[in-house]
């Protein structure tokens, strides 16, 4: 007399992970989210480990997070896996300003954003 278990969100040989609250604009995540996508994830891995942009680490974390989901809770291989999907999304903006000339008020936008990464397994290719 348990309860149910909710259905799977993705398919049986995919995994995904999301990290919300990253502190940059979503263009310029997406920047990074191109660098991943239809890759094998040993070499997204490398690509986001000797990228130059601040936000790699995080999509790094995003991405062996991803990647060990797939493994312990889905028992996918993970020498095959690849990055099918790597989607990124607007979060909250703060609101800073600051003063002007003439009386005047400029504002400082700081936003946030947040990514998705869906990892598939693929058949070894003959």
């Amino acid at each position: 007399m348990g309860k149910e278990q909710n259905p799977r969100r993705v398919a049986e040989n995919e995994a995904f992970a999301k990290t919300k609250m990253l502190r940059t604009s979503p263009q310029k995540l997406n920047l990074v989210a191109q660098l991943i996508r239809g890759k094998k994830v040993d070499r997204a891995l490398a690509d986001l480990t000797f990228s130059h942009k601040r936000i790699a680490g995080d999509v790094k974390k995003c991405l062996q997070s991803a990647i060990a989901n797939a493994e312990n809770n889905h028992g996918l291989d993970v020498d095959n896996l690849i990055v099918a999907e790597a989607w990124v999304g607007k979060n909250l903006v703060m609101k800073r300003g600051r003063p002007r000339a003439r009386g005047r008020y400029g504002k400082i936008m700081k936003p946030f954003s947040e990514i998705t990464i869906k990892v598939r397994q693929v058949e070894e290719q003959a």
